[in-house]
């Protein structure tokens, strides 16, 4: 073979492994085009601490694995994890601000490997909390200041609010 048939042979194969995996993420776009996250925060909702945080993904209830396209939770992408007294507001670069009410928060605890990441043990925060039609899904967050023990409580205490009766 030459040299020239060679590096047609592999520029072509390239081309059809990145042609597949833009027909892959396509299709997965399509797959969960109805899902999407709560947007904006509610009125009066008291800030009780902030943290600067890289959102790396959503995944399937404990499958981290296996990701999926929850609007505008799709790509990841640098923010701020803004806890009120109400829920979780998730700012993130680009993107409208989602916020998880208590009532859609069932967990959070530690993790160490999600889909495009693995960190120390422990090194990231996975939230699990319920889409509109009431799936459970995984987000995962890595604090950039402090670690993630210093969301972890918070975020553990919404969890466990009841849903909050005041007005907005």
């Amino acid at each position: 073979m030459s040299r020239e048939l060679a590096i047609t042979v592999m520029i072509v194969a390239a081309l059809l492994v990145i042609a597949a995996m833009l027909f892959a993420w396509r299709a997965r776009l399509r797959r969960d085009s109805g899902l999407t996250a709560p947007l904006g925060v509610p009125e009066h909702a008291d800030v009780t601490g902030r943290a600067e945080v890289l959102y790396v993904a959503t995944t399937r209830h404990e499958q981290p694995l296996e990701r999926i396209a929850v609007k505008p939770l799709v790509y990841r992408a640098r923010g701020e994890l803004v806890l009120t007294d109400r829920g979780a507001a998730l700012s993130l670069d680009g993107a409208p601000t989602v916020f998880l009410a208590s009532d859609r928060l069932v967990s959070a605890d530690l993790a160490t490997v999600t889909i495009d990441r693995v960190v120390e043990p422990n090194g990231l925060v996975r939230i699990v909390w319920r889409i509109a039609d009431g799936t459970l899904v995984d987000s995962y967050l890595r604090v950039a200041d402090g670690g993630p023990h210093t969301v972890l409580a918070a975020l553990q205490r919404l969890c466990a609010a009841p849903e909050s009766g005041a007005s907005a």
